[in-house]
């Protein structure tokens, strides 16, 4: 659980703040209203959440990547596409 504190008293605590968050190992959410605005994590914390962010992205491009390269089977029409066929109308004058 990560600790919160309202906008104007985080800006008076600050540095106390900081530490909490380095030397304690604590996340800090500051909050306007009651509502979180941002959150202080350490440095170690957010190179993890975006490496962890990347291999998620990376394995959702690798299973999209192998849908679109699935091969079809002969004479089986394709799962994905334009269903509709553009028909002509049938002018009666010709």
């Amino acid at each position: 659980m990560a600790y919160e504190i309202p906008v104007t008293q985080a800006r008076a605590e600050l540095a106390e703040l900081i530490n909490r968050v380095v030397y304690g190992g604590e996340r800090v959410v500051v909050t306007r209203h009651g509502k979180p605005l941002v959150a202080f994590v350490s440095a170690a914390d957010l190179e993890r959440l975006e490496s962890e962010e990347a291999a998620e992205q990376e394995q959702v491009i690798s299973s999209v990547s192998s849908i679109g390269s699935s091969p079809s089977v002969p004479g089986e029409r394709h799962r994905f596409g334009i269903a509709a066929e553009h028909r002509r109308q049938h002018d009666p004058g010709n």
